[in-house]
């Protein structure tokens, strides 16, 4: 993982593993660069994760927070 990928945002981590994807999928790569690619996906795809997860724990947080007041 490299800094850029800890400060990206959702959407462009989003954007830029959808890209990759299609890239792999299309095919007429070579072998490194496909393994490149994958690499790169995966680790776009964990930036991602990452996001969803913590996006979960502030929406849990929130709905707990509103419980615990009685609203």
């Amino acid at each position: 993982m490299t800094d850029e990928d800890t400060t990206v945002s959702y959407e462009k981590a989003r954007a830029e593993l959808a890209a990759v994807v299609e890239k792999l999928e299309a095919g007429g790569t070579s072998l490194e660069e496909s393994l490149a690619l994958w690499e790169r996906g995966e680790r776009l795809a964990d930036v991602c994760q990452r996001w969803l997860d913590g996006a979960k724990e502030r929406l849990d947080a929130a709905r707990a927070a509103r419980d615990d007041t009685g609203s």
